[in-house]
Formats: C-alpha cells, structure tokens, sequence
C-alpha cells in the first residue's frame, strides 16, 4: 500500500469494535486519517457538505442499515463517496445499493490491499468534486464582484483577483486610496466573498466621531464606568465578533487609543471601559486611510507598531483618472442604474460629453462621477445641458470644444493626457514616456503639434528634442 502524505479523512462506521479496529488499521496504512463511529446517527453527526474524503460503512447496523444512512448522506451531500461493505452476499441489497449512489460494494472477507485501493479511489474523487466547486464558486464570486466593482482596467483587474483572494484569509486589511475611490466597497467585498459573510459587517468612521466617543463607540463600557454610562454598552468591536470591523480614516483615530486598537489585533481581547477583565472577541479588522499611512507615521498620527498589525495585507485602490476608459463604463452604469430608479429614459451622452469624460481629472473619483451621472439623468427632462457644464459650471469654455470632428476631439484628449503626465512628473520626459509608452520622438512630435511645452503650465521653452531617456 502506497503511502499518502494529505491525511484525507476516512469516516468508517461499524458496530463491531473488532471489525472497526481492522478497518482502522488499513485505512490508516494507506496514509489516509480515520475517524470512527458505531451508529448512523453518530456518522450524520461527523459529516458536512464540507467533507473531504470519503465514507465506508457496514450495511448491518445496529438500529439502521447502511443503505439508509447511503440516502441520509446522499440527501446531505449527493457527491460525498459511500463505499458499503457486508459479509452476507446480498446480491439485491448490493444492486439496491448501487442504485442509491453507493461508490462502491465490497464483500467480507476482503483484500486490505482492495479495501485500501477503493478507498483511495473514492477520496480522489471527493478531491476533484470539490476542486470543480471551488472552481465555479470563484467564477461566480469574480462575476459578483465585477458588479461592485466596474472597470476593465489592469488596475482593477488585479485589484479584484488580490480581493478574491485575500478574501479567505483573515489576515488585517489596510486599504490606501483617494477619498470617494471606493474603499469601503471592497471592505465589504472581503466581508461578503469570505467565510465571515454570515457574521455581522460594522463600518465605522473615526474622523466622524467626536474623540470623547470614540473609545466607547469602539470598545463599549460597563454600566457606572463613568457619568452618564447608565447602562453597559457594547462597543462596535465586540458587536462584530465572527464578522469585520471596517475602521475608514484610521489615520484620524486618537493615538492615546491606538495601543488598545493594537491589543485587540495582537490578542483577540477588548477591553470595556470600567471592566475588571476583557473580552474574547473573533473579529477580522479593515481598515482604510486616504493618506500615505507611512507619511501618518512620519507626522506622528499613526503608531508604527500599529501600522505594522494593519497592513499585513495593503491594498492599493488606483484613482478614476488612472483608470482608462473605466469612466466611460462607470458613467454608462450609473446612468442606467439612475433612469431606473427615477423611471426615466437614459439620456443619449454626446461626443463632447465622452471626450470630458476620459479628460476630467475626477478630483472626487467615484463618488463625483456617480454624482455626474444622477445629475446628468435628473436635467435631461428639463434642462438638458452638456455633462462638462453640470460638472464644473463652465459653459463651454472648458478643455473640450462644443464642436468639432473626429480630429478635433482627439486632439483634445490626446492633450489632457499629455499635459496630465507632464504635470504629474514635475515635466520629467523619461517619466513621461514611461506612463504613456511612447518613444520619445513621437512624444516630442505630439507636444509640437499640440503646442505644449515640457513645463506642465506652459511656461517654459518647448521640449528639447534631444534630451535624452
């Protein structure tokens, strides 16, 4: 018998202690792992859709035969592998067995060897029913999150695989990114693709709490623990227990409550204010900051120690003008999304309305594009006006032209680009053509053309041609 290294459990049921014993022995031969029961009730107790190896079971049992306890777990789970065993050479009951999807039938007295070879069989079955499980649960978990987080994006495709798959864990999260990217959105998508989805999801901002509340919103009190504290109250930590606790603006959390933050990740315990002992609590942290959290730690409004508990995992949410085209599907979702709600027809977006769209820099990211396109869907019955309009109050004079052609509206959008990654790198042309994948010959044609300078303010000299990469 060849030794197996994954300790597949094995679950054998039998009331004979003799017989359960033997079994035990090959089984566990076979590099398999065993766990042992007497009665189908006790067998029913031991199993879970779950379950990753396979079942061998006597068909006399005491109380119950096996055949009914094949259907109770094939009522449970009609992919978990039964292999029944008897010494009475029951032809009928073997066929009758079969038919209720036993994986197999073997009669006393048996070859360990046969018994073993079965067993491995059955168990490498399980493993690949459950490989296909996880499989379609994944690409319906990544269809799911597609719907909460739109973009086709490299950046957002990376950020939804690191979200599916740091979903299983429950190591902290830190989420870094601009205001209104959508960081309490994926918070909640590591809550709702992870083992916690059935446990609570508490979202707090600590910027938005007064400081003299923050501890006793976050760690609760005892009844008396200071005036006013009337009653006991539990704080939003142990309210999550089994589930996430999603903190947004971490960096505003007091410091002189930092270390008690840092308890809880380092011990798993809360301390109430006014307990004489703490709290055991399961909860998973999220946390968000809108700041580079190493420049908090700088500045002094994060603790280092802290730092390192809550970014065990960092994830990076890109901002909307790094985003490509996601604009455009963002806007054509949301407008869609808001002639539903309002039971209007989507208004028709113009090709000066597009043009805007991918050359806006989106300051408020998401949240103003969402905003843009509630707007955009509520004037059109009445006064419909261009999206550029609506977004900055500008009538017309902004950096897409009221009319134009086809050429017109690229050179426009070829502009915002250029001028975006020369104002981003400080005019530094070897930046430049890194973000925008161009040569530099071509660059310098496409800023001669467009009138731009190296000086992202149009200051300076134009660019020189033979400056080097």
């Amino acid at each position: 018998m060849t030794e197996r290294l994954d300790k597949t459990p094995v679950l054998i049921v039998d009331d004979d202690p003799s017989m359960r014993a033997a079994l035990r022995q090959w089984i566990r031969l076979a590099g398999f792992a065993t766990q042992e029961v007497a009665t189908a009730d006790q067998a029913m107790a031991k199993l879970s859709s779950d379950f990753s190896g396979c079942i061998v079971s006597d068909v006399m049992l005491e109380g119950e035969d096996g055949v009914s306890l094949l259907r109770r777990i094939g009522d449970l789970d009609g992919d978990l592998p039964v292999v029944l065993i008897t010494g009475h050479g029951d032809v009928p009951m073997a066929v009758e067995a079969m038919r209720a999807g036993a994986y197999d039938f073997v009669e006393k007295p048996f070859d360990p060897d046969h018994i073993a070879e079965v067993v491995r069989r059955a168990c490498d079955r399980r493993s690949l029913v459950l490989e296909n499980r996880a499989l379609k649960t994944r690409l319906s978990d990544s269809a799911g999150l597609e719907s909460r987080l739109i973009g086709s994006s490299p950046a957002m495709q990376t950020l939804r695989r690191q979200i599916l798959h740091f979903a299983t864990t429950d190591a902290a999260v830190l989420i870094t990114g601009e205001t209104g990217t959508g960081k309490e959105v994926i918070a909640q998508a590591l809550h709702d693709f992870s083992h916690r989805k059935d446990g609570p999801f508490a979202a707090i901002n600590a910027a938005a709490l007064p400081e003299s509340m923050v501890e006793a919103e976050l760690f609760g009190h005892e009844a008396g623990a200071f005036t006013g504290a009337d009653r006991l109250r539990i704080g939003r930590i142990e309210a999550a227990s089994t589930g996430v606790l999603f903190l947004d603006e971490i960096v505003s959390m007091p410091l002189g409550l930092q270390p008690k933050l840092l308890r809880v990740l380092q011990e798993k315990k809360v301390d109430r204010i006014g307990a004489t002992r703490p709290v055991d609590v399961d909860v998973r942290l999220i946390s968000a900051a809108n700041m580079d959290p190493k420049e908090a730690v700088r500045t002094g409004r994060l603790r280092e120690d802290l730092l390192f508990r809550l970014n065990t995992i960092e994830l990076t949410v890109p901002p909307l003008r790094e985003r490509g085209r996601d604009s455009l599907l963002l806007f054509d979702t949301f407008l869609n999304r808001f002639a539903v709600q309002y039971s209007m027809v989507a208004p028709v977006t113009s090709a000066r309305d597009e043009a805007f769209l991918q050359t806006y820099s989106w300051p408020g990211n998401v949240r103003e594009l969402r905003n843009a396109a509630e707007r955009f869907v509520l004037n059109a019955g009445v006064s419909p006006q261009p999206l550029e309009t609506l977004v900055t109050g500008r009538q017309g004079a902004g950096t897409v032209p009221a009319a134009g052609g086809l050429k017109e509206l690229m050179d426009t959008y070829e502009r915002s680009l250029i001028e975006g990654a020369l104002r981003r790198h400080g005019g530094h042309m070897a930046e430049v053509m890194r973000e925008l994948n161009l040569p530099r010959r071509t660059l310098n044609e496409k800023m001669a053309r467009l009138g731009l300078s190296r000086d992202p303010d149009g200051s300076a000299e134009p660019v020189d041609r033979q400056e080097k990469s």
